[in-house]
C-alpha cells in the first residue's frame, strides 16, 4: 500500500500504521479513509495529500 504525504505540513500517512487517534485502523489504504478525515498535524483535508514517490 502506498504512503501519502500532506502537501501542507509534510505529515506522512502510512497505511501500516493508520491513524488510530482518529479511528483509522492500521492496514487502512488511503483511498479507504473517509473523505471527512483531516491531517492529524495541520488539519488539511484529504485532497491536500499526494502519493509518496
Amino acid at each position: 500500500m502506498d504512503k501519502y504525504v500532506c502537501s501542507i505540513c509534510g505529515y506522512v500517512y502510512d497505511p501500516k500504521q493508520g491513524d488510530p487517534d482518529n479511528d483509522i485502523q492500521p492496514g487502512t489504504a488511503f483511498k479507504d479513509i473517509p473523505d471527512g478525515w483531516n491531517c492529524p498535524v495541520c488539519g488539511a483535508s484529504k485532497d491536500e495529500f499526494v502519493k509518496e514517490e
